[in-house]
């Protein structure tokens, strides 16, 4: 999406509702809950604000069906698009939570990953390394900038980490539908892919894996797992690039 002067004020009031359910949701996640009770507090919470939830009934290209559920959650060795349902959250699970809401029209998609009780220091380390990359790929997003320079910026911010960055997702635009151009890869070279204009909304998302990057879809169709079983982590933020700034519309509440 190109936002005009006219969307701004729309786009910020799906991105505070957007941040204020997802802290909801990431605050309800504990030992013994199950996937799909995190699923049905997502529902409520983006119903109950006379709003849509953007990933329920959405049929990806190449997807065996609509997605049936309002939250992608995603556990442990999955990396995204888990589909929730009876599976119970343990201590030392970690577990992402990806989420899209539509509001009057205007799309936002956010992820975060939690920590299901205390986890191990791998787990701790790859989240902690996962969100930085998220916000070197956010200062990257400036008028003038390219695509790749988003690219580069977030497969850097894992150089020395011995973590893997999945180079087969990555973000996109969005704003006016689920998934909109530019494709955004999670690795790249700078000066490289199309120029971002005032305007741009774009959903940033890195992945990483403990290990290896390789995954692989399960047979449900939507969710990709890591080949080798190591953890995985997901950290994502929707953002309006403007003239003197970006915007990073779903900020949560927790992250100040």
């Amino acid at each position: 999406m190109i936002a005009q002067q006219s969307d701004i004020e729309g786009l910020k009031e799906a991105g505070r509702r957007f941040g204020s359910i997802l802290d909801a949701v990431a605050a309800a996640v504990r030992p013994g809950v199950t996937t799909g009770e995190l699923d049905a507090l997502s529902e409520k919470l983006i119903r109950d604000g006379g709003d849509i939830p953007s990933f329920k009934g959405y049929r990806p290209e190449g997807a065996p069906r609509a997605y049936p559920a309002t939250c992608c959650i995603s556990v442990n060795d999955e990396v995204v698009h888990g589909i929730p349902g009876s599976r119970v959250l343990k201590e030392g699970d970690l577990v992402t939570l990806d989420l899209g809401l539509t509001h009057d029209g205007y799309v936002m998609d956010s992820a975060v990953t939690v920590p299901v009780g205390k986890v191990s220091k791998e787990a701790e380390a790859l989240m902690r390394a996962t969100q930085a990359s998220l916000e070197s790929a956010i200062l990257a997003a400036r008028p003038g900038a390219r695509i790749g320079d988003i690219s580069h910026a977030t497969e850097l911010a894992f150089k020395g980490t011995g973590f893997s960055v999945v180079k087969l997702l990555g973000g996109h635009g969005v704003g006016g539908a689920v998934h909109e151009e530019p494709f955004i890869a999670n690795a790249g070279h700078p000066g490289t892919g199309p120029e971002i204009v005032p305007g741009m909304v774009l959903a940033l998302e890195p992945i990483a894996n403990a290990g290896k990057a390789s995954v692989f879809i399960a047979p449900d169709g939507f969710t990709y797992r890591t080949k080798d079983g190591s953890i995985s982590a997901h950290f994502e933020h929707t953002i309006l690039v403007l003239d003197n700034e970006t915007i990073v519309l779903t900020r949560r509440p927790s992250e100040g």
